[in-house]
């Protein structure tokens, strides 16, 4: 993908205060980045979050926009990075699940790797969706209405946008790949 592909796109990456796993947050990002878009670090909290490699405590990274005063119409697409503690603290937080359920209303694409789907069950728009995860979650969809499948990445179309979703971090280069064509339109 060129350095121009995504120029003027917004890439939201909503994450908790900690928790997220380093690099499905920072491998997703420099793919933005590298593409020309501008990803934008989304939480709930303002400062700084601290990410995760695994259970280590990793790299801390500033946090750009509080999600209550987070607009759907601002951006171009949504990241949610897994680590186990990010999703289940996102989803206990009101305005990031509201901000999520918006997000899949709308018509654009949302990404969501390894533990991530919790915080799009807990917005109840998993439902008729084909989808992965980290593999500890696949009775979670279910029990939500989505079918679980064990792939590297999934894209299921037949909501409002595009939900794409991977298992894992080494699946990260596959999700971050998909990403991109979705936003560069490619992959609609």
């Amino acid at each position: 993908m060129s350095e121009t592909q995504l120029q003027g796109k917004k890439v939201a990456f909503l994450v908790a205060t900690e928790g997220i796993e380093q690099a499905e947050l920072t491998e997703p990002w420099k793919a933005v980045q590298e593409a020309g878009g501008q990803p934008v670090l989304i939480s709930t909290k303002p400062g700084q979050v601290q990410a995760f490699e695994h259970l280590t405590a990793a790299d801390t990274f500033d946090v750009d926009v509080v999600v209550f005063d987070a607009t759907v119409g601002d951006y171009d697409a949504l990241v949610l990075p897994g680590g186990v503690a990010n999703p289940d603290a996102l989803r206990t937080s009101g305005e990031a699940v509201a901000f999520v359920g918006q997000f899949a209303a709308s018509s654009k694409p949302i990404a969501a790797i390894c533990h991530a789907p919790w915080t799009l069950v807990e917005a109840d728009v998993v439902r008729g969706r084909r989808m992965t995860s980290w593999p500890s979650l696949a009775t979670d969809l279910r029990n939500a209405g989505a079918e679980w499948v064990d792939e590297q990445v999934v894209v299921d179309t037949s909501g409002p946008g595009p939900l794409i979703t991977s298992r894992k971090p080494d699946d990260l280069e596959a999700f971050s790949k998909t990403l991109l064509e979705h936003l560069a339109g490619a992959g609609a």
